[in-house]
């Protein structure tokens, strides 16, 4: 596996820690971070994993495609079978998903098909739902409108600011993501059985 991240990296943390020392349900292994920001926490968290890193400059590229066109050639390379994206803030082009459609995994901080894009916690608050959660979904040429793998509820308390929803979101995530990722890869867990 790959996974994409911009950010922090708190997902893709989560993700190595049950990969790489998890219980034996979580067979596959993440031999590579793509990054599209080389100065994000994330590589610095990869680097302390022992996961390679492939940082990308898409500034430095004409087009999306041309920029992806370079990233594939890597995936290539690294013999990957599956993308998981994990705080990944770039639209994928159909460079990369006609070579790994249905075999790209996302998460979303929302009961989608409720608030997808960005901001979705803002969102959530914003039209005042009771309930909010987590979407392990697929990926396809939309924004967050690929087939859903799984979901974890998060209930939206009295008092919550998107900083107090957001920490329960993000340990929503690090819960269900790692889980749904094994499921999917040990081909537990596909669109066809839900």
């Amino acid at each position: 596996m790959a996974v994409f991240a911009s950010g922090t990296g708190s997902n893709f943390q989560a993700l190595v820690d049950a990969f790489q020392a998890g219980p034996a349900q979580y067979e596959g292994d993440i031999v590579l971070l793509v990054c599209d920001k080389p100065q994000a926490y994330v590589v610095k968290r990869a680097e302390a994993a022992g996961v390679p890193v492939a940082c990308f400059t898409p500034k430095s590229y004409l087009s999306r495609e041309q920029y992806e066109e370079d990233v594939l050639l890597k995936l290539r390379e690294e013999r990957i079978d599956w993308i998981v994206l994990a705080g990944y803030m770039r639209l994928v082009t159909p460079v990369l998903l006609s070579a790994y459609g249905g075999r790209m995994l996302n998460i979303h901080p929302s009961l989608l098909p409720a608030f997808p894009g960005l901001n979705a916690v803002k969102q959530a608050l914003d039209y005042g739902v009771c309930v909010t959660g987590v979407t392990v979904h697929l990926v396809d040429e939309g924004v967050d409108t690929g087939q859903v793998l799984a979901q974890r509820v998060v209930l939206v308390e009295k008092n919550d600011t998107e900083e107090t929803l957001a920490a329960r979101i993000h340990a929503a995530e690090h819960e269900l993501y790692p889980a749904a990722v094994a499921d999917v890869v040990a081909g537990k867990l596909s669109p066809s059985r839900l």
